[in-house]
């Protein structure tokens, strides 16, 4: 039987999501967590890799187990024994078949930048004492809903199939002295939120102009875009999936 972990975590002290050979992962640390507590081994698979620093304020991982789980007992152990920057907030029991991450509809990332300097915000927001022009970086960011092709904003090196996303939305909000990305889209490729932010952020700053931005998207060339702004202001805030997986709610 196939369940879904729903979880958030704080990414400060972890390698990203996915297991390393030499450094602590998310992966690894839940794995080892519930292969405890069923008494077997245990995988999972996320709706996506975090990188290293990122945090999720909701995520989904799937695993198999063969006998039937009282999923709020197992949810209440599991807290209790994970370490207190991970968290389960429900586990459900799915259709066989589904898959966290390849049956993901979309996907949701906040990118939080603080403009006054906050002790509290270290390792959660990105701090920028500029002035940034907010008006033009919500035309640049509205912008990228008429793109799909997103190679210019991807890590380099990367295997991938495709470089197509769709993006249905994309939006600054400000929030007192804190400066607020939403992006929502089908998909998005390795570095790609941090490096939208930047170039948006250097638009801000009116480094770039928006036929800047039209021109960087074109060319499919990652040196032609902005920097990539630091992991620790990048959550992941939903996947989204069809309401027909779940057998239990």
């Amino acid at each position: 039987m196939r369940y879904f972990l729903e979880l958030s975590y704080k990414g400060t002290s972890y390698h990203g999501w996915q297991r390393q050979p030499n450094a602590i992962s998310i992966q690894e640390v839940l794995e080892s967590s519930l292969s405890l507590l069923l008494k077997a081994k245990i995988e999972i698979v996320g709706a996506g890799r975090t990188d290293a620093g990122v945090h999720a304020k909701q995520i989904m991982a799937h695993f198999d187990y063969e006998k039937d789980i009282d999923v709020d007992q197992l949810c209440y152990k599991l807290n209790s024994l994970l370490p207190k920057d991970i968290a389960i907030q429900k586990i459900y029991l799915v259709q066989e078949e589904v898959h966290a991450r390849f049956d993901a509809m979309s996907r949701s990332y906040e990118y939080i930048i603080t403009l006054e300097k906050d002790p509290f915000s270290i390792n959660h927001a990105y701090y920028l004492k500029k002035d940034l022009d907010i008006d033009l970086m919500n035309k640049a960011a509205k912008l990228l809903l008429n793109y799909t092709n997103f190679k210019c904003f991807s890590k380099s090196k990367t295997d991938v199939k495709t470089y197509n996303c769709t993006i249905t939305n994309a939006v600054w909000e400000r929030n007192g002295s804190l400066l607020i990305f939403k992006i929502t889209a089908n998909r998005f490729l390795r570095n790609m939120v941090r490096a939208v932010v930047g170039t948006l952020v250097e638009i801000g700053e009116h480094k770039l102009d928006l036929e800047d931005l039209k021109e960087i998207i074109k060319s499919e060339n990652r040196s032609e875009a902005g920097y990539s702004v630091p992991a620790h202001g990048l959550y992941l805030t939903k996947v989204a999936y069809p309401n027909t997986i779940y057998l239990t709610q």
